[in-house]
């Protein structure tokens, strides 16, 4: 009866469950679940962010609202576009034959797996596979071999970089939506020359050598940071393998243990957050209430790229060739987390740990009773690793001492792109000399590709040059004088040179299109403090607070703001909630004694590193030799 009366008329039902936030407010529904935060009643200690896919979609280029992002989609998107998409259907309630998908596929390939549900795992997959992320065998660089920073336990790293900027307490990244993007702790050697690409130039190696491999990972059809939600559980990383005509393993990183089933390689380039409790204890059993501190963050943002690097040491025994494959690999939960969830027990050698509301000490075992889990899997599953995107490359192999061929890059406007992403990497884990290279590259491969001189100001911008940025800024202006991210950071120059006047006239010029940009409202808020304008400037940073209630950067400026005019009251309140969202900087000093027993994690810490195996294996028989010579 009651389906009959639901065909019959429908009008009730809609007007009972779709609401009208449902459609107009749909990023905004989402991020009720998708945007969170843990405080004091939950985990006594203090506010901190936690993940957050709605703050970075927002500030993107993806939602349209963001001013200053690398790519933009064709037009902008909401969660649903990508998580219901239109597929064919009988139901009475399609239109045109199509209605939007309710399995919302994202990356839930667990839940699926372990019931046995072959349909939505298919669809699950084939969302990840779907160009969602692609992987790039860049470049070649015949660079020295560094130090390993593995062992360095001095190194601050990316987790505590010092900017200008406060920074928020969070366990996650921050993206566009925070003024101090990309502001990691930043590189001023001098670039080193990249033979790229290699699929398109096939360089020369030689026997003995040692050489760096460029891998770019880009973000295409993601409106989040990749990889999104609780990063902490989850695996998302790069693998390269490194094989010669003789069926020679030279380097591979990222390899899973157990053929495919255990550990991911821990010298491998993880997409993850990795926390630490207060006794420096990884969070790894979803106790995120626990969490102290963050060892580090490593996520892609929306329209954006990571540059990896690997080193590869050239066997004096090597083929002919090398046979290069990388793959952006992602497996639903961590395999410690699987094995944790379905059977994990307390050690009874360790009967009574130390465990408390900000710590657990324990040691746990694998050996628990599985009869009685959820699911349809009574054992401990292995849950499947779906390769996102893949790509190959060879390498030509030259006698060791012979001279080497005059290899060059290939700078046409066919690979402009891949030169652009190369360059983005670079730029955000701080390597501001080679960002600037990759990006002048850019500009003779396309003179009137207005982005390219854009970012080579937002390098200069980095490193403090802020009349060679202004320069540069002004020459993209010539190509595209609507672009709305050159104004933007036009305006950053200028006001790094005291020009007020001026950066205001640009901020509001980047603002009218993208009214919703937090970081340009922030900044015109900020220039107009500095003019002394504390009322305007007031009326600006409560139109950032009406985007965030919770942006730190409009609290910071609203405190002194309210300080200027004398008002007391306002700006002790400012300075409260300046002071609740503003990270504890102290908390790095958990890391230490971790990252100096876990040397994979100090390297990973590092903004640039470089992956490599330590000894290539032996050169197989003819008896022992297949395929790929695994």
């Amino acid at each position: 009866m009651h389906d009959y009366l639901l065909y019959t008329d429908p009008e009730p039902h809609r007007r009972t469950f779709l609401k009208s936030f449902h459609r107009e407010q749909t990023a905004q529904f989402c991020s009720s679940c998708h945007k969170v935060h843990l405080d004091v009643p939950v985990n006594a200690y203090r506010w901190f962010r936690g993940f957050d896919e709605y703050d970075n979609w927002q500030a993107s280029g993806v939602s349209g609202e963001g001013a200053r992002s690398f790519y933009y989609p064709a037009k902008p998107q909401k969660c649903a576009d990508c998580h219901m998409p239109l597929v064919a259907a009988k139901d009475p309630a399609a239109r045109d034959g199509k209605i939007h998908s309710h399995r919302f596929p994202a990356a839930n390939t667990a839940l699926p797996f372990v019931n046995g549900d072959d349909e939505q795992l298919r669809a699950t997959q084939d969302f990840l596979r779907d160009g969602q992320v692609t992987v790039d065998l860049f470049g070649l660089a015949r660079v020295a071999e560094a130090p390993s920073t593995a062992g360095d336990s001095v190194s601050q790293g990316q987790a505590s970089a010092r900017t200008s900027e406060p920074q928020l307490a969070s366990t996650f990244a921050q993206g566009e939506e925070s003024g101090s993007f990309g502001a990691v702790p930043t590189v001023l050697s001098p670039p080193v020359e990249v033979i790229a690409p290699i699929d398109k130039v096939m360089p020369t190696v030689r026997r003995g050598d040692s050489v760096r491999v460029e891998v770019v990972v880009r973000t295409r059809k993601v409106g989040h940071f990749f990889p999104g939600g609780t990063i902490d559980a989850q695996e998302a990383w790069v693998e390269l393998e490194a094989v010669d005509d003789q069926g020679r393993v030279i380097l591979h990183s990222g390899e899973v243990a157990d053929e495919g089933r255990g550990p991911v390689d821990p010298g491998a380039h993880l997409y993850r957050n990795l926390l630490l409790d207060e006794h420096g204890n990884p969070i790894n059993k979803r106790n995120a209430w626990m969490a102290r501190s963050v060892a580090y963050v490593r996520l892609i943002p929306p329209g954006a790229a990571d540059t990896v690097h690997y080193r590869l040491r050239i066997p004096e025994d090597c083929g002919g060739t090398i046979r290069l494959r990388a793959k952006v690999n992602y497996r639903k939960f961590s395999w410690w987390n699987t094995q944790w969830a379905f059977a994990g027990v307390r050690d009874p050698a360790d009967p009574k740990p130390s465990v408390g509301p900000g710590h657990d000490d324990g040691r746990w075992i694998f050996t628990g009773d599985t009869s009685r889990v959820s699911g349809g899997i009574k054992a401990i599953p292995s849950i499947p690793t779906t390769v996102m995107s893949s790509a190959e490359a060879t390498l030509k192999v030259a006698p060791k001492g012979a001279p080497l061929p005059a290899d060059a890059p290939l700078l046409d406007k066919s690979v402009r792109e891949r030169w652009n992403d190369y360059g983005i990497g670079l730029l955000l884990q701080g390597d501001l000399k080679g960002a600037e290279a990759a990006f002048e590259k850019v500009t003779v491969m396309e003179p009137d590709y207005a982005d390219g001189w854009v970012n080579v100001g937002r390098a200069r911008i980095q490193e403090g040059n802020m009349e060679g940025a202004e320069e540069v800024l002004r020459r993209a202006l010539e190509k595209d004088p609507a672009l709305a991210k050159t104004h933007f950071f036009l305006a950053t120059a200028l006001k790094a040179r005291g020009r007020y006047d001026e950066a205001l006239a640009h901020l509001r010029t980047a603002a009218e299109p993208y009214p919703r940009d937090r970081v340009v409202r922030n900044q015109i808020g900020r220039v107009l403090f500095l003019k002394r304008q504390y009322k305007e400037a007031i009326t600006e940073l409560q139109k950032v607070l009406e985007i965030d209630p919770e942006d730190l950067q409009a609290h910071y400026n609203l405190m002194l703001c309210w300080q200027g005019l004398g008002e007391a009251d306002k700006a002790r309140r400012a300075q409260a909630l300046y002071v609740r969202f503003k990270a504890d900087e102290s908390a790095q000093a958990i890391t230490g004694p971790y990252r100096q027993l876990h040397p994979d994690d100090n390297n990973e810490r590092q903004a640039i590193h470089e992956h490599r195996t330590a000894v290539p294996s032996p050169t197989p028989t003819a008896r022992g030799t297949s395929g790929a010579g695994r």
